[in-house]
């Protein structure tokens, strides 16, 4: 239903048809730039005149009419049908829907869109035209009478690019449509109003040094908010406004790439790179937009490391320690990170095996440290030839030469003043125990390595000779005996012997000595404990009776060997003989038969041991034998002489046990009945007459008011109603006695119990002597108490003027106790 010739639209609505191409054009014209409204007006003019001319002769009626006709309106029909008699032609295809309109157009009047209009609008003024949907009656207004729709605001296209509107003609009398709705739309046209935009940028990216050219670098991406289907507003081509000759940027891809080849980051490691952005295709006109690329070179190894000088000097003291420094090396590389990190090694000199090179991971120095002691005296100066090695290396520059260099390095071992040498780093001497007093043991040497040789002074460390058993010649260093030795006690003594400068202090040595105490024969052997031997009244002659062995506090070279024998008066004893066995050891032997313990119990045999020593040293130790009761097989069952009088078989062992239980029995027992007893007496014997009744007894619930006649009420009160709070008065009685006469002293042999009981007693008649008589408050029930006190002392009125009748109320649990006040106050009546 729409017919479009030389770019101009008539659109037919039914029998409307829409005139757009003159107002569309004026509208596309409005913010076009002056030269170019010019140019395009000069070619486009003619063209126009000619379109409106004869256009209208040509096409003036729609092909396709669809129409709505009121009921009873004959004259409209009869018009219709003479017109489509006239007009009629063949159907075309087209189909109306579109109208379009310029964005961002401004003007002192609202843009004309189109014109809607329909062959039953005689022109009378009796058709009404309607316009619904998107922004009618906001953006879009159409005069009811003429059908002409005008934009009343400014329109972008990124905002809304189209709107769908819905049109229909109705009788301006009665409201009644004409025709059915029709829907079209009205497009916004796109101007290129938009520049691009690097959303992302700026832009940071990265590139190796001395990549080849067109080593890809990054890529960057404009954006732009014209329409990129209509004309060019949105094509854009790229390009580099700053950053040549160092790098390229394909102008569709934006992909920027390297130009120049073997670019070193040494030389220059930040480039600053501007990017432009142009839409239209880069023509003439076009807008634009920019942005910044920071390309930074990362660094290679590609070159090598070198020693800011061929040659180092260092000195260094001959007595500083293994593992101190000694001084720093440093091989500069012109590459960073991983690529700047050497290796130091000492690849010649005559101090290679003194000194060692190790490399600080935080500097990239090489340090050199001491190795081996240094002794200036020895040798003075060292010469060294340090090596630095990259220890990452790039095959791709390894042609360039070799990644390594190497220095000289000399050190002067400066002289110092050192402590003093001994002879010997350990000393071992050995002294009999026997050795007399200051004779000379051993002697120590030191001396001073030092060129001046400074004389020494020997002293021992009194902390590992407490004892101070050997003293040192300070001179010569003999070592003396201070005090006698005896092996057996210690047999080693481990002192420390210093060495100290004489002409400097502070310089001092020290050697540990270990003295060995030799042994000498000064101990007699004896046995080797206190033997006690069993002879049975059954036994046999020659049975061994005890076999014992002797020890010597001694200790000869070639073992111990002992004698033993008898004592002289005693070689021809009748009951026992002796045999050296050949372990060292002797046997006991009987020479008879039928010993008997009543005869005698228990005999005693001397005997004398000797060692092999020289001298020979000798000591007499006694055998003691019992003759015991044993069995038949030679178990001995007792050797005591009370065995015979028991006839159960007990011996006495067990009958001890026994007794003991029994006096533990009858301990127990009269413990218990002292317990008893002490518990059924009164802790306080009551007198009425003595003045200490007050004395209050937890075990009795006191008297009331009689108990406190003799005393002054007033100190009982509530600490509330006086100034001082007292928990305590203690009272002293009045009466004056006579000092007590000093106690005659006991006579032995006196009664224990009697003396402790006239002394109690006159100490209790006595009320001068403490303790005094004490009086307890017990009536204050304290501060803030809702109950009050329950105590009678500070009660102004008597059990006889209280009425307990109520206790009778308060239950059964007090039935009885009102029964027993009641049954009071009975008795007082009578």
């Amino acid at each position: 239903m729409t017919e479009k010739l030389n770019g101009s639209c008539f659109y037919n609505l039914s029998y409307f048809y829409i005139d757009c191409a003159v107002n569309t054009w004026r509208s596309s014209c409005g913010t076009m730039p002056e030269r170019l409204m010019e140019m395009l007006m000069d070619t486009w003019t003619p063209l126009i005149i000619l379109w409106i001319t004869v256009l209208p002769s040509i096409y003036m009626a729609p092909v396709n009419q669809s129409q709505v006709i009121p009921s009873g309106s004959s004259t409209g029909l009869k018009r219709l049908n003479e017109e489509q008699r006239v007009l009629n032609r063949s159907k075309r295809g087209w189909v109306w829907n579109q109208m379009f309109v310029l964005e961002e157009f401004s003007g002192p009047e609202p843009i004309l869109v189109g014109r809607l209009h329909t062959d039953l609008d005689p022109g009378s003024s009796k058709i009404k035209y309607i316009l619904s949907g998107d922004g009618a009656g906001t953006i879009f207004v159409i005069n009811d009478k003429t059908g002409d729709i005008h934009a009343m605001k400014r329109l972008d296209r990124e905002e809304k690019a189209e709107y769908t509107l819905t049109a229909q003609a109705v009788d301006r009398d009665t409201n009644q449509p004409l025709e059915p709705p029709s829907e079209f739309i009205i497009k916004v046209q796109d101007i290129n109003d938009n520049a691009p935009e690097f959303v992302d940028g700026p832009y940071h990216a990265t590139v190796p040094e001395m990549s080849v050219v067109g080593t890809s670098v990054t890529k960057v991406t404009a954006t732009d908010a014209d329409d990129p289907v209509y004309g060019n507003s949105a094509k854009l081509v790229y390009s580099i406004l700053e950053g040549q000759p160092y790098f390229s940027i394909e102008p569709h891809t934006a992909i920027i790439k390297t130009a120049l080849p073997n670019m070193d980051r040494e030389a220059k490691e930040e480039y600053f790179v501007v990017i432009q952005a142009k839409d239209m295709g880069g023509h003439m006109g076009g807008l634009s937009g920019t942005t910044t690329v920071t390309i930074t070179l990362t660094d290679v190894n590609d070159n090598p490391p070198k020693f800011a000088q061929s040659l180092y000097h260092f000195s260094v003291m001959e007595d500083v320690a293994v593992g101190e420094p000694v001084g720093r090396v440093k091989a500069n590389d012109l590459d960073i990170g991983d690529n700047a990190k050497s290796s130091y090694d000492i690849i010649e000199g005559d101090g290679i095996d003194v000194f060692e090179i190790t490399t600080d991971a935080q500097t990239q120095d090489g340090i050199i440290r001491v190795r081996k002691p240094l002794d200036f005296e020895t040798k003075k100066s060292y010469t060294l030839k340090v090596e630095a090695t990259n220890i990452h290396i790039d095959p791709r520059f390894i042609s360039g030469g070799p990644f390594k260099d190497t220095a000289t390095v000399k050190i002067v071992v400066e002289d110092a003043d050192e402590s003093p040498v001994f002879s010997s780093p350990t000393y071992l001497l050995e002294v009999h125990e026997n050795a007399a007093i200051n004779s000379v043991i051993g002697q120590v040497t030191a001396h001073d390595p030092d060129v001046s040789s400074s004389p020494i002074r020997f002293s021992i460390d009194r902390h590992t000779d407490l004892e101070r058993q050997f003293n040192i010649n300070a001179e010569d260093g003999k070592i003396t005996l201070a005090t006698p030795l005896d092996r057996e006690t210690n047999t080693w003594h481990n002192i420390t012997i210093v060495a100290t400068e004489t002409r400097n202090h502070s310089q001092v040595s020290r050697v540990p000595v270990a003295i060995k105490v030799l042994d000498v024969n000064d101990n007699a052997p004896e046995f080797a404990s206190e033997h006690e031997a069993f002879l049975c009244e059954n036994g046999k002659p020659g049975q061994v009776i005890q076999i014992v062995s002797a020890v010597d506090k001694d200790d000869p070279k070639n073992g111990h060997y002992f004698l033993y024998s008898l004592l002289p008066e005693m070689v021809n004893n009748p009951n026992f003989t002796i045999k050296k066995n050949e372990d060292n050891t002797l046997s006991i032997m009987a020479k008879h038969s039928g010993f008997s313990r009543q005869k005698q119990e228990v005999y005693l045999l001397p005997i004398i041991i000797s060692d092999s020593g020289n001298p020979p040293m000798s000591s007499t130790s006694t055998l003691t034998i019992r003759v015991c009761g044993c069995s038949s097989d030679g178990i001995v069952q007792s050797c005591n002489v009370e065995a015979y009088v028991l006839p159960i078989g007990l011996s006495m062992g067990a009958l001890i046990a026994i007794l003991a239980c029994i006096i533990l029995l009858l301990v127990i027992v009269v413990l218990f009945v002292t317990l008893r007893r002490h518990k059924n007496e009164p802790l306080i014997i009551k007198d009425d007459e003595d003045v200490r009744e007050n004395i209050i007894r937890y075990d009795d619930e006191g008297g009331g008011e009689e108990d406190t006649e003799a005393f002054d009420i007033a100190t009982l009160q509530n600490p509330d109603g006086i100034n001082g709070f007292l928990p305590r008065k203690d009272i002293k009685p009045d009466l004056q006695f006579m000092p007590r006469q000093g106690l005659a002293p006991v006579p032995n042999g006196v009664d224990v119990d009697e003396f402790i009981n006239v002394r109690l007693h006159e100490a209790d008649n006595d009320p001068t002597a403490p303790p005094y008589d004490s009086i307890q408050i017990y009536g204050y029930e304290g501060r803030g108490s809702a109950a009050g006190s329950l105590s009678s002392l500070e009660s102004s009125t008597s059990d006889s003027d209280q009425n307990f009748d109520y206790l009778s109320e308060w239950g059964p649990r007090f039935k009885r106790l009102g029964e027993l006040y009641s049954v009071g106050e009975s008795d007082k009546e009578t």
